[in-house]
């Protein structure tokens, strides 16, 4: 099934069930008001909200109605937790090259993750707001995947089983920010401001034989300012797979229902299938031609991020964004 979230009903929206075809929706009153609800009593109110999807897609769903991408919020407009990763290391292993570093052998067996921001997420069609150019803006297109409640240090077999919705993120970097603030030694803050979300989020079975060992089988495509930047195929070059991304992230605590794990940004070794953000894409000129020649974002441009089924039907939706200047303080 596929799930969304209206924009109303306070600060978690309102709950929606979604075609398969991304056309119609249905609310899910009486079954749970959010997502966030609807996560935590997984278990019972899943195969409810099935039922009424499977009552979409015959037609007989009760109040249903025609969808408007630009209604939507993120599917989950806050959550508990957001932790991303770095599973694609082709990007890893080419910004080292870049600079003249060596990967750690430790980086092929234990993922590099760091805690993101979950306070609030962007809808699908909402703009990037940034207060200045000068902080090198960047896109990130992940997958992400989001669980029920994990219990603390389960196995990588158990944790695939507390995978319970797929989606898109674009996890918004600012890269100007980011050299000083790992300098600290303490971590990103100011330079990963609200990443935005898919239309819509996925249960497993809705990717049929593109989900296999927990790792989604399909290219990542991405446009900026309506030119082809990139295709790169997600289960190509994926290090660790979603279930031991989720078994590293409840390693010492348990994760809450709700809980949002990102791939980090889909890169192949191929780099003839392009790039899912502007830093992928600056390396890769740097060691080609010695410095790099693509800027980043500026207010005005827009991007979009989708990924299509093989018959190319959009699964998730896609984020369309444009970058625009966020009003100062007076």
């Amino acid at each position: 099934m596929k799930l969304g979230s209206l924009k109303e009903g306070g600060r978690d929206g309102t709950l929606i069930v979604v075609s398969r075809d991304l056309t119609r929706a249905v609310k899910a009153a009486g079954i749970a008001p959010t997502l966030q609800a609807a996560l935590d009593d997984w278990s019972r109110v899943a195969p409810r909200l099935n039922a009424l999807f499977d009552e979409l897609e015959r037609g007989s769903a009760p109040q249903a109605f025609a969808l408007d991408m630009a209604a939507l919020a993120a599917p989950l407009p806050r959550a508990y937790e957001f932790v991303d990763g770095s599973a694609y290391l082709p990007h890893v292993e080419r910004v080292r090259r870049a600079r003249g570093a060596e990967v750690p052998a430790s980086f092929y067996t234990d993922p590099l993750m760091y805690q993101a921001t979950s306070a609030g997420f962007l809808g699908p069609r909402d703009p990037v707001l940034v207060s200045s150019e000068d902080y090198g803006i960047d896109l990130e297109a992940e997958v992400i995947v989001v669980t029920d409640d994990v219990p603390m240090a389960v196995t990588s077999a158990q944790a695939a089983q507390h995978i319970q919705l797929v989606g898109l993120v674009n996890d918004v970097s600012l890269r100007e920010l980011i050299p000083a603030e790992l300098a600290k030694g303490f971590g990103f803050l100011q330079s990963k401001p609200r990443s935005a979300l898919s239309p819509v989020l996925v249960t497993p079975d809705e990717l049929g034989e593109a989900w296999q060992g927990e790792k989604l089988h399909l290219p990542m495509r991405t446009w900026l300012n309506g030119q082809w930047f990139g295709e790169a195929e997600c289960g190509v070059d994926m290090q660790f797979s979603f279930a031991e991304l989720v078994a590293h992230a409840a390693k010492t605590r348990p994760l809450s229902a709700g809980t949002l794990v990102g791939s980090g940004t889909i890169a192949n070794q191929d780099t003839a299938k392009g790039a899912s953000c502007l830093a992928e894409q600056r390396t890769v000129e740097t060691l080609r031609d010695g410095k790099p020649s693509t800027p980043f974002l500026k207010f005005g441009d827009s991007l979009r991020i989708e990924i299509t089924d093989a018959q190319g039907a959009s699964i998730f939706g896609a984020i369309e964004q444009r970058i625009a200047a966020a009003a100062k303080l007076r």
